[in-house]
């Protein structure tokens, strides 16, 4: 079913730092999106990306699109942004605007941020949550999960001291329902983001004290389905509800194990062994095979049929590479595309495999370091480093790299490819680079 909605938003605007952005004005928010009110994946538009891996869930941005090969911090930039606060989640892109979670250390405050996708301008800021901070691992940050639009109701799970919550704010910024999903105290601190499914936003807690999945009513934030997800690790991979081997299956790395699971009322499907105890990367399919890297204390990557039930560990799992050189990544997660997977790994080598039987084609060593994970465009794959610098690779069973182009600091955040341009979340900025005239 389509849906079009247009929200106008007037006087609502968050006093944040612009350069090379418009003066703050009003702003009128476009969305598109396929929505189907009942069971069956979303789907968003090719304009839009409404949630984390895109709209095809697969970090395909459309192919119709030219974007730059070539920036610095004084060539091709279109606007850039100081953001309040830190995170780094990946933009939720709606046709003319995006949201961006942020976490505010010093005044202990997560906050929903609104800018113009035209301008960077600032639109409107919530803020969700007030009170005392958890521990967190030096490299996370109080707003790492990617916020979904269903294009009605924006949806953001978030780590107060003891829990994780699940957020809805309307288009406004207005909370519409704020819930409980699990008690919460992580090593690394909490960074998955939710997946959606029919009437449904899905969220894990990979938390040891109370493992769980749960699945909420997308409008009334009351709890579906809840499934106890307990292993003796915790586990920081997103949920995402691929259809696989001819089903629909709500896919989770971790803990331990890799996982298959109905969608529509949690039900275990199928299970496998591996890759890793503790794992961060969310998984990915082609149309009948799940491919599953990870993690800490194994470096792996492991591929599964994904039509069995109970454990397929030796029944359907395909393949499996466990060694340590060359060693697999831990929080990137990879990229399938045309029978070949393409991943980084957090050291900085970029492997292109092949799907069927785990072969290594090629790999590039960049001697540098890596939380953001591939984006395609056509025959291009978009990866930006820890440092500032981002690549672009030539899709394909030979090395060719692009270009190489630096910026002034690095990114944790996967970025968005739309219109030709990117959209990028560095430690310090967002970026928007694209083509000047």
């Amino acid at each position: 079913m389509r849906c079009l909605l247009i929200l106008i938003i007037c006087s609502m605007f968050a006093s944040v730092g612009c350069t090379n952005a418009q003066e703050s004005a009003p702003v009128s928010i476009v969305v598109t999106a396929d929505i189907q009110p009942s069971e069956g994946l979303l789907t968003g538009s090719s304009a839009l990306w409404p949630w984390w891996r895109g709209p095809g869930r697969d970090n395909i941005a459309p192919a119709d699109q030219d974007p730059p090969t070539k920036w610095s911090e004084s060539e091709n930039i279109l606007w850039r942004i100081d953001l309040p606060g830190a995170g780094h989640a990946t933009p939720c892109m709606l046709d003319n605007a995006f949201l961006l979670p942020t976490g505010d250390k010093e005044k202990e405050t997560i906050s929903i941020l609104c800018y113009s996708r035209e301008t960077g301008r600032p639109v409107w800021k919530t803020e969700v949550h007030q009170g005392e901070f958890p521990k967190l691992h030096k490299d996370n940050s109080y707003a790492s999960a990617t916020i979904a639009c269903d294009g009605e109701l924006a949806f953001f799970p978030y780590q107060t001291i003891d829990e994780v919550r699940l957020v809805a704010v309307d288009l406004a910024g207005n909370i519409k329902w704020d819930k409980r999903v699990g008690h919460c105290t992580m090593y690394h601190g909490y960074s998955a983001s939710p997946a959606l499914y029919g009437d449904k936003v899905i969220v894990a807690t990979g938390s040891r004290e109370e493992p769980k999945m749960a699945a909420f009513d997308r409008k009334t934030g009351e709890t579906i389905w809840s499934v106890d997800t307990s292993d003796s690790n915790e586990s920081y991979a997103s949920p995402l509800v691929l259809n696989v081997a001819g089903r629909d299956q709500l896919l989770l790395i971790g803990p331990v194990k890799t996982r298959g699971y109905d969608p529509a009322n949690g039900e275990l499907l199928w299970e496998c062994d591996g890759p890793a105890e503790y794992n961060s990367a969310t998984p990915v399919a082609s149309a009948d095979t799940v491919f599953a890297c990870g993690g800490y204390p194994q470096r792996s990557l492991l591929a599964v049929k994904a039509d069995g039930s109970g454990d397929v560990t030796e029944s359907r799992r395909v393949w499996h590479l466990d060694a340590k050189r060359p060693r697999m990544g831990y929080v990137p997660t990879h990229l399938y595309h045309d029978g070949l997977l393409y991943g980084m790994t957090d050291e900085g080598d970029m492997h292109c495999f092949d799907a069927e039987t785990g072969e290594i084609y090629w790999t590039h060593r960049t001697n540098a370091d890596f939380y953001s994970s591939p984006v395609l465009v056509g025959d291009r794959l978009y990866v930006f480093d820890r440092e500032g610098k981002g690549y672009i690779f030539r899709t394909g069973k030979t090395l060719e790299l692009i270009a190489e182009n630096e910026l002034a600091a690095g990114a944790f955040a996967t970025p968005v490819i739309l219109d030709g341009k990117i959209y990028l979340r560095s430690l310090d900025d967002f970026y928007c680079i694209g083509k000047s005239e």
